[in-house]
């Protein structure tokens, strides 16, 4: 119930009175916690001061440099992982140790371990309730238990530090305790190593001597199998057989193309002659020097002939004779290329006999060669065994060295260095008797004053009753707004949009027409799509967000904008955060592409969900297709998804859908355009409404965009108008 309905017989808290009791009954409170305070104060200062103090010890590995075998370092050894660490932790507190420990101290015979741990405040827990008997048993046992109580042992965070901590009256004792068990521990270390050193020479000495033989026996095995198998090594330590086929195979290839080259040739100066055609140009034929010297002779015949037909006849003795001349050297020429084309033939018919030689020895090397390998397979197995047993005896052999070097030296160092031993502690560690006075002094003023301001409450003395009447009910009163059905904290909430967000509904009371229609919204401004384009386009905004008070409609103004940015020039991106996709809808005429709930979902990447707009240069992430309430778990993502879609593009537009302004913060940073959509004008009072709690929330500047009276632009080439 409001403060301003509040019925005339109902009463309220007078806070001048509830304090005012408070403040006459002050001298009770403060007696009453100095009296509490003082009782503190002597319960703390007949308390048996306590004394603390602490041992650190750091396990790690050591390692003498004198006993180090060669070829083994630091590294070699293996070093205590966090759970080796805290069973070192629970060795420390072992029952041998702390009784070897007690037994050196003589702890029975003081005051504070014979009863078995007890104290003044333990005492009073126990008589409070609070804390369980201790339990009756032997006196050893009861030395046990009060030890236990004061020792601490812990391993600090993320190291290899334990950290032993004891607590005693004596400050003495407190010192000497830690460090005792430290040294108590150090040296079981000590004799662990010692017995582990002897045990392990012990039994390596015949495993050693056994498996020398065994590796003696593997290696006679192996070269007895090599001498008997005949696998004799080439180059690379490959098996001579495969060698030779490998080198076989390379004569083989060459007789090949020596054959086919001379076989070519023949068959060249072949044709060339059954042809008619002049020999004497074809390389194989000039290549012969004596083919060469007739050829030059034909040259000065021809020359001379050349010469005398300028002062002789055709029939004349001289040019007949040097006529039937050249026709001697034509007929040379030809028989030389018939030698020529022989000699091919017969380098041809060589080269096949060489050719089959080899592929027969081919053929056996390829024998020769698997059974050499059957047999190597069997040689690899004998020399893996053994090199297995040679590395387990080298192995066996360095680590008996190793043993034996520390216990003849009587060097055993323990993995563990004592590197902060205790000190004797000058003041008591528990009770701090000021701050616990201070501190109950504090607390009984506000107990007191607590129980005080109760009790004021509870008698009545503090309250009154109301004074005037319910203020009435304005007859324009407006039920409250109605959560927005898609929240920029959650993107998408699976549920389509009914009834527009934020829409008021009239109260049961009639009015005038007059008086129900909307509030101007002048007082904003108002802008178009041109003109909210051209704000981004020039105004350097990187992000502009778009609430559509309105429902699915008003997204029509996210829409047109990004695609005149994007006709501008611009990269631009529109995202869509409706619940019913009313921004991403006439983009791709389709919900079924992923979007930004896939994104969220972590079912899809940036590539998978950012389309290209059917209509612009724009690209738009639809809403998606992933289970909503999946996506809103991820919806802390969103502020990261929204840096990163600004870094790649000039212009993010956010379409939020009747979101409220409290739900739109995580999207806004410095560089943010706020637009509210507005396409019916009876609704204009739902639109100033959106506004002023716009403003109301810190966003300065808030837009009022219409796309009344937008005209489409004419479709680009080759798509069809939005």
């Amino acid at each position: 119930m409001n403060s301003d309905q509040i019925a005339h017989g109902d009463v309220d808290v007078d806070l001048g009175r509830l304090f005012a009791g408070v403040r006459r009954k002050w001298p009770r409170i403060l007696f009453a916690a100095l009296v509490i305070t003082g009782l503190v104060f002597a319960v703390t200062y007949t308390v048996t001061p306590q004394y603390r103090a602490q041992t650190r010890l750091l396990i790690e590995t050591r390692e003498s440099v004198y006993t180090r075998p060669q070829g083994v370092n630091d590294g070699d050894r293996p070093i205590l992982d966090g759970e080796g660490v805290a069973s070192q932790v629970e060795l420390i507190t072992s029952t041998e140790i702390l009784t070897s420990v007690a037994e050196k101290y003589n702890l029975a015979n003081r005051g504070e371990f014979a009863g078995g741990g007890g104290s003044f405040l333990s005492g009073l827990l126990v008589m409070a309730g609070l804390k369980s008997a201790p339990v009756e048993g032997t006196q050893e046992e009861k030395v046990l238990r009060a030890f236990r109580e004061r020792l601490t042992v812990y391993r600090v965070e993320n190291s290899r530090v334990i950290v032993i901590e004891f607590s005693s009256e004596d400050p003495k004792l407190a010192a000497e305790i830690p460090n005792a068990v430290a040294d108590a521990y150090v040296a079981m270390q000590s004799e662990a190593k010692l017995q582990s050193n002897t045990s392990a020479t012990q039994w390596l000495e015949p495993e050693i001597e056994d498996l020398r033989e065994r590796v003696k026996e593997a290696e006679a095995r192996v070269a007895e199998y090599r001498a008997q198998s005949d696998l004799l090594l080439g180059q690379n330590n490959t098996v001579l057989a495969t060698q030779q086929l490998a080198e076989l195979s390379s004569e083989l290839s060459r007789t090949r193309a020596n054959r086919s080259a001379a076989t070519a040739q023949a068959e060249s100066v072949r044709s060339a002659l059954q042809s008619g055609a002049a020999v004497e140009t074809l390389p194989e034929v000039m290549a012969s020097p004596l083919i060469q010297r007739l050829r030059e002779r034909q040259v000065e015949l021809n020359a001379q002939i050349a010469d005398l037909s300028t002062t002789l006849l055709g029939n004349h003795p001289r040019i007949r004779a040097l006529r039937s001349q050249l026709a001697d050297l034509d007929t040379q020429i030809r028989s030389e290329a018939n030698k020529v084309l022989a000699g091919f033939e017969a380098e041809a018919a060589t080269a096949q006999r060489r050719e089959e030689e080899l592929t027969a020895e081919l053929n056996r090397l390829k024998a020769a060669s698997a059974v050499a390998e059957e047999e190597q397979v069997e040689l690899r197995a004998l020399e893996r065994e053994a090199a297995a047993q040679r590395e387990l005896l080298e192995s066996y052999l360095t680590r008996y060295r190793e043993a034996a070097s520390r216990s003849d030296r009587n060097y055993l160092p323990a993995d563990v260095r004592i590197f902060s031993r205790a000190i004797t502690p000058s003041e008591p560690y528990f009770p701090k008797i000021m701050p616990i006075t201070v501190a109950a002094f504090v607390a009984s003023l506000l107990i007191m004053a607590i129980i005080t301001l109760l009790q004021e409450l509870f008698s009545g003395r503090a309250m009154r009753p109301t004074s005037g009447v319910a203020a009435p009910v304005p007859a324009t009163a407006r039920m409250p707004r109605a959560e927005p059905l898609v929240d920029v904290g959650a993107p998408l909430s699976g549920v389509s949009k009914s009834v527009p967000a934020g829409k008021m509904v009239s109260a049961s009371i009639p009015e005038p027409e007059e008086q129900r229609k909307p509030e101007p919204v002048a007082r904003y401004g108002e802008i178009n799509i041109e003109q909210a384009s051209e704000r981004l386009v020039t105004g350097g905004a990187t992000r502009a967000l778009f609430i559509s008070p309105e429902g699915d409609e008003a997204a029509a103004a996210s829409v047109l904008v990004a695609r005149d940015v994007a006709d501008s020039g611009l990269r631009v991106l529109l995202l869509d955060l409706t619940a019913s996709g009313a921004a991403s809808l006439p983009m791709l005429e389709s919900t079924a592409y992923a979007g930004i709930t896939n994104l969220l979902a972590s079912e899809a990447q940036f590539a998978d969900v950012i389309h290209n707009d059917l209509f612009s240069e724009c690209h738009i992430i639809p809403v998606g297709t992933a289970d909503p309430q999946r996506a809103m778990r991820a919806a802390d993502r969103l502020p990261i998804i929204m840096e990163s879609l600004s870094a790649a593009y000039d212009v993010v537009i956010v379409e939020c859908g009747p979101t409220d302004a409290q739900a739109i913060r995580r999207l806004l940073s410095s560089d943010t355009e706020v637009l509210v959509s507005m396409i019916d004008p009876e609704e204009g009072e739902l639109v100033l409404e959106m506004l002023d709690e716009l403003r109301d929330s810190g966003v300065d500047a808030p837009i009022l965009v219409s796309p009344a009276g937008y005209s489409m632009p004419p479709a680009p080439p080759g798509r069809d108008a939005a």
